[in-house]
C-alpha cells in the first residue's frame, strides 16, 4: 500500500514537472544583442558657395592671362575634349585656344568680365553665364591682319570636375547686337549691324 501510494504520487508530480515546463513562456532572443547597427557612410557635403567662388575666380583670371600670354593657364584648364562654338559660329578647340594666347594673336586694351554667375549642378558639374566688355580687341586673320573684336559678348560656359580639378569642357559665345545703354534701333536699322567677328577665342570671351 506505501508503495502503490508513492508511486502514485511521484507519477502525479512527474506530470504537474511537466505541465509547469510546457507552460513556461518561451525566450525571444534578444535582438538588441544580436542586430549589428552599421553606420552608413557620410552624405558628402556639396558646398555651393565654395564651387561659386572657384569658378568665378577661374573666370575672372581670363583678363591676366591674355595680358600675361599665360597660355598654361589655359592648357590646364580647357579639357581636351571641349567643345567650344565661336562667335562667327565656327567650331574651335583647345588647341587653337591655347596657341592663340601663346602667339599673341589676341590681344586688347581692356576686357572686363561682368555679371558672371554660376549655377553649381552638383559636386562635379556646374555652368556659368556671362558678359564681357572687350576694348581695343585684335585678334590676327588668316593673312596676318589684324581684326577688330572690341564689342560686348554674352557666354555660357560648362564645367566639369575631373581627377579633382575643374575643368572647362563646353564654351559657346555670342556677340551682342544692341550692348546695354545703346538706345534701341529702328527693325530696318537692326538688320545692318555689323557681323560678327571672325573669331575671339572662346575662352578669350572671360
Amino acid at each position: 500500500m506505501h508503495r502503490s501510494a508513492l508511486g502514485t504520487f511521484l507519477v502525479v508530480m512527474g506530470f504537474i514537472v511537466l505541465g509547469l515546463a510546457g507552460c513556461q513562456p518561451s525566450v525571444s532572443p534578444d535582438t538588441n544583442r544580436e542586430t549589428s547597427t552599421s553606420a552608413s557612410p557620410a552624405k558628402e557635403t556639396l558646398d555651393k558657395g565654395a564651387i561659386e567662388a572657384e569658378l568665378l575666380r577661374i573666370e575672372r583670371d581670363f583678363p591676366r592671362a591674355l595680358k600675361d600670354k599665360d597660355f598654361q593657364a589655359i592648357d590646364r584648364l580647357e579639357a581636351e575634349d571641349i567643345a567650344v562654338v565661336y562667335p562667327d559660329g565656327k567650331l574651335g578647340s583647345k588647341a587653337q585656344d591655347v596657341e592663340d594666347i601663346k602667339s599673341g594673336n589676341m590681344t586688347a586694351d581692356s576686357w572686363e568680365v561682368v555679371e558672371a554667375k554660376a549655377n553649381v549642378l552638383n559636386k562635379d558639374t556646374a555652368v556659368v553665364t556671362g558678359r564681357s566688355i572687350v576694348k581695343g580687341g585684335k585678334v590676327k586673320g588668316p593673312d596676318g591682319k589684324p581684326i577688330d573684336i572690341s564689342g560686348e559678348y554674352r557666354w555660357i560656359d560648362t564645367f566639369a570636375r575631373r581627377d579633382g580639378a575643374w575643368k572647362l569642357v563646353g564654351s559657346i559665345t555670342t556677340p551682342v547686337r544692341e550692348p546695354e545703354g545703346t538706345p534701341s534701333a529702328s527693325p530696318a536699322t537692326k538688320t545692318e549691324t555689323t557681323p560678327p567677328p571672325t573669331k575671339p577665342s572662346p575662352a578669350a570671351t572671360k
